[in-house]
């Protein structure tokens, strides 16, 4: 049996910027979606703790460095700069293997940066 477990998470980055003008997605700061391994294009969920709000969408790379996390097209209507969010990516796996599967999970500081 296969089940769909969490692979990835940052845990309550700020939002930077949102940008309706957009075709859709989220930018991420590149050094964020390295340490929790997540790659451009993989789908993800948000989920804003200001609101409850959550969405899914795609990564985009941001600029390594920068703690960006930009909200762009619709999903700019769903927070506002300033709002905690989380990030989520899920895999699907054997049921067996799942069980001893570790996600990588990762808590900013709070400007979207890793921690020391």
């Amino acid at each position: 049996m296969m089940i769909e477990v969490v692979k990835s998470k940052i845990h309550r980055v700020r939002v930077t910027e949102a940008n309706i003008d957009y075709v859709g997605s989220i930018t991420i700061d590149e050094d964020l979606m390295d340490a929790c391994n997540l790659i451009e294009n993989e789908k993800v969920q948000v989920v804003n703790v200001n609101n409850g709000e959550r969405i899914e969408t795609y990564v985009i790379k941001g600029n390594r460095g920068t703690g960006v996390i930009c909200l762009n097209g619709p999903a700019a209507r769903r927070a506002v700069v300033g709002d905690l969010v989380i990030i989520i990516s899920y895999g699907s796996m054997d049921f067996e293997a799942a069980k001893s599967f570790k996600p990588a999970i990762v808590f900013p500081n709070d400007q979207n940066r890793l921690k020391p």
